[in-house]
Formats: C-alpha cells, structure tokens, sequence
C-alpha cells in the first residue's frame, strides 16, 4: 500500500495541474493538441515516453484487486497499450487525432477525466493515507 500512497501522491498533482490547464486555458490547449498532431516526431517521442512511463508504472506496482490502487495500474496498462501505439503506427495514429482536437467536446471530456484522476488519486494519496 506505500507504493500505492506514494504513485498516487506522485500522479495526482500531474493530472489535477492538466485537468485544470485544459479547464481554464482551452483555447491553448486546443492550439497545442493541434500542433502536436502534425508532427509524427513528437507523436513518436511522446510514445516512447508514455510507454516508458507505463512500463515503470506496471513494474513498481502491477496491483490488480477492486480497489483504488487499480487505478494506477490501469493508468500503467494504458500507457503501455497508447505508448506502443504511438511507436508502431504514429501517421496511422494522426488522422484519428485530428478528428478528437476538432471536436470541441473531446477536450472537455478529457478535462473532466484528468480532473476525477487528480481528485481521486490526491484523495488517497495525501488525505485518506
């Protein structure tokens, strides 16, 4: 349970900075999504990063019973399975990417999720601990 307490104290802030960022800069995340689905480099690098974070993740803490530290490690598995994407099909990857940025309702999507990551993990991490 210490890794657990320490990822989720690691991650949550991570992903409450992003959920907050997509909440009250929108406008600049969209231009950022957009920019980076043009370039294939860093739909590559960020693959090999997010697979190598996944990878960490699975090793230091491959928990799988129905509780909240499964959620690391789905977030683990899920970088592993989006990392390797990115690394074997990046231009297969950029057409779908294309049609998420423009949809106005994706980014939001995406804001509400990183935002319950962030509050879920920093709950457990830093108060339910």
């Amino acid at each position: 349970m210490a890794t657990s307490i320490y990822l989720a104290k690691l991650m949550g802030p991570v992903f409450l900075a992003v959920g907050l960022g997509l909440l009250f800069n929108a406008a600049t995340y969209r231009k950022l999504a957009a920019e980076f689905v043009e370039s294939s480099a860093l739909i590559y690098l960020s693959g090999v990063l997010l697979m190598l974070g996944g990878v960490a993740l699975v090793l230091a803490h491959n928990v799988w019973r129905l509780d909240w530290p499964l959620l690391i490690t789905l977030l683990g598995w899920l970088g592993i399975i989006g990392g390797a994407g990115r690394i074997i099909l990046p231009q297969g990857l950029q057409e779908l990417r294309r049609d998420i940025v423009e949809s106005g309702i994706a980014l939001t999507i995406a804001c509400v999720i990183w935002l319950a990551i962030g509050v879920v993990l920093c709950f457990f991490g830093y108060v339910w601990s």
